[in-house]
């Protein structure tokens, strides 16, 4: 993991480089429909009211409970004795990429989800919100989270999430078995070089052309970077947008050549 110094030069480096986030000069109609119907739509969705109260209940909670953690990224104690509170300040992605994924679910309209790492639910509730006649499938590694995930989602009545239990690197080849398509996947589970390539290669095996793969935390280490430069380079990829704290991959045959970018956002 990279240290609070280097992220920010990092970050601002992005900032300096990236497309603007108005869609000025981008000559790709597919990019710059992304950033003016999907990035820069304003509104604010009937779900995300509800969503976010949850999201501040968790973060206001103190409840010690004891979790198991698969992953090789933590943000909080490696302990195994956490606050909720303390996991929600750590884990939870911010509204404004919770939000951006609805969006997107909005706006394609995909019918198959998946997310790598539930957590306490809080995206997997905007992914499931955002089409309710789509089937998110989310999997989590800690049976304690999943428990309270599993308990957000009832609260906020969804009914179109299967959650399942156990370690990715087994869990993921088992649902795969019996699936032979995703839509979209939100890749936020072990952020180390290997199991996410290992993540990336699986989902290869049943990505269509209209697939969208979105990777959390790309320049969260040395080893994501890595991996975001090894999965944007990928034959099969032919759009890459980096978005800094998330890329978005997509395998669309119509483009004339291959793109990789990055946008203000």
């Amino acid at each position: 993991m990279y240290g609070h110094f280097t992220l920010a030069v990092k970050y601002l480096r992005y900032l300096f480089t990236a497309a603007n986030g108005k869609g000025h000069g981008v000559h790709s109609p597919f990019v710059f429909e992304f950033i003016t119907r999907v990035l820069n739509d304003k509104r604010r969705f009937y779900a995300f009211d509800g969503i976010e109260k949850i999201r501040t209940q968790l973060l206001s909670n103190h409840t010690l409970i004891e979790i198991q953690d698969f992953g090789a990224g933590s943000r909080v104690a490696k302990n195994n004795t956490r606050k909720i509170s303390d996991v929600a300040k750590g884990s939870l992605k911010p509204a404004k990429y919770s939000q951006l994924l609805f969006r997107m679910i909005d706006y394609y309209g995909p019918k198959q989800i998946i997310e790598l790492g539930t957590s306490l639910g809080i995206t997997t509730a905007y992914l499931a919100s955002a089409n309710p006649a789509a089937k998110v499938t989310t999997f989590e590694g800690s049976e304690t989270i999943a428990q309270i995930a599993k308990q957000n989602h009832g609260s906020l009545g969804l009914a179109n999430i299967s959650l399942r239990e156990g370690n990715f690197d087994e869990e993921l080849p088992r649902w795969l078995a019996q699936n032979k398509n995703v839509d979209f996947a939100f890749i936020d589970g072990n952020h180390a070089f290997k199991p996410t390539m290992a993540y990336f290669e699986s989902l290869l095996a049943v990505v269509q052309d209209h697939t969208i793969l979105v990777f959390d935390d790309i320049h969260w280490s040395e080893e994501m970077e890595e991996a975001w430069a090894q999965i944007s380079a990928h034959p099969s990829v032919t759009l890459s947008i980096d978005l800094f704290f998330i890329g978005v991959v997509f395998f669309r045959k119509e483009f004339a050549q291959k793109q990789q970018v990055s946008i203000r956002f």
